[in-house]
């Protein structure tokens, strides 16, 4: 996989592909986008420690990735918010899309969305957390700030990642692996501690 985003990423279309992913994965979660920026960042850093120049700007790439988080968002948002009963009846049948929503409401309400945030990091947590409150008709100057901060930090968490962990540990497969496994973490301990606030509030 090295070889080939390595490849890709001579090529300005890096962004385009890692936009697209990033998108997407709000509607498709079980595709980690992360592990596509944490690759290309890798790439990016093995090209910039040969002294290429033909590799993608590491801002650029932050940029890509964090501006498609909060595009998907919004399109999750619209899309739930304009889904009228078919899609009311489906959250009503998934007691975990119901609690994320209730929750959600509940957080915005009080002008704190920290959730937001941490579902960023947990498995399907984005997708959950951005259908949930455009089911929930919340007003998208409650949810759109939130969104951009969620997206901009887990991009940087992200880019910072691929291209720290090759500077300090090499353009290697185990590198790759670290940040990678360093990724999947913070995804763990933000779904634990979206399961601690939710047993806090019961």
């Amino acid at each position: 996989m090295l070889e080939s985003v390595g490849s890709l990423a001579a090529s300005p279309w890096i962004y385009a592909v890692v936009a697209v992913s990033v998108l997407l994965d709000v509607f498709v979660p079980i595709l980690p986008s992360g592990v596509l920026v944490i690759t290309a960042a890798t790439a990016a850093a093995a090209g910039t420690a040969s002294g290429a120049d033909d590799v993608p700007d590491i801002l650029a790439l932050l940029l890509s990735a964090a501006t498609a988080s909060v595009l998907g968002d919004l399109v999750a948002y619209r899309v739930a918010r304009r889904g009228g009963e078919r899609l009311d009846r489906a959250i009503a049948r998934s007691r975990r899309l119901t609690t994320a929503q209730e929750r959600l409401g509940a957080a915005l309400a009080r002008g704190g969305g920290a959730l937001v945030v941490l579902a960023r990091f947990a498995p399907a947590g984005r997708s959950v957390v951005s259908l949930g409150a455009g089911a929930a008709n919340r007003r998208v100057r409650d949810f759109l700030p939130w969104s951009v901060l969620a997206g901009i930090t887990w991009a940087t968490y992200s880019v910072s990642l691929g291209y720290f962990g090759a500077h300090w540990l090499g353009t290697t497969w185990i590198a790759t692996a670290v940040s990678v496994g360093a990724l999947f973490g913070a995804g763990a301990g933000a779904a634990y501690l979206m399961r601690e606030r939710s047993a806090g509030e019961r």
